[in-house]
């Protein structure tokens, strides 16, 4: 089975927390860290931007991040919402497997 860690980043840490909420009770993924307190800097329709935003980090099954990308798009107050899968490539095999058990 191949694992992914979803990289996300959210406008507020209320935005992120319905996120997260919403992608461990459907089982999208098994756990989600929220770190609050990142300041963001980006060009944005011409622009350099400047925002605080809060990380996401929801670890997972490869099969989900499909469904994960979709469910943020969905959830997302962005018009263009980061959502990255990084590959997980080696871990404790009991939590990996903790992890498997709860997003299938």
């Amino acid at each position: 089975m191949e694992f992914r860690f979803i990289y996300i980043t959210a406008g507020s840490e209320s935005e992120a927390r319905a996120i997260a909420a919403a992608l461990v009770e459907e089982r999208l993924a098994a756990c989600v860290n929220i770190i609050p307190g990142m300041r963001s800097i980006y060009h944005w329709e011409g622009k350099i931007e400047e925002t605080d935003e809060t990380i996401l980090i929801a670890k997972t099954i490869k099969n989900s991040v499909p469904a994960i990308i979709g469910r943020v798009r969905e959830l997302h107050s962005y018009d263009c919402p980061c959502v990255a899968s990084l590959s997980i490539e080696d871990g404790n095999p009991k939590y990996l497997d903790w992890l498997a058990r709860e997003t299938t």
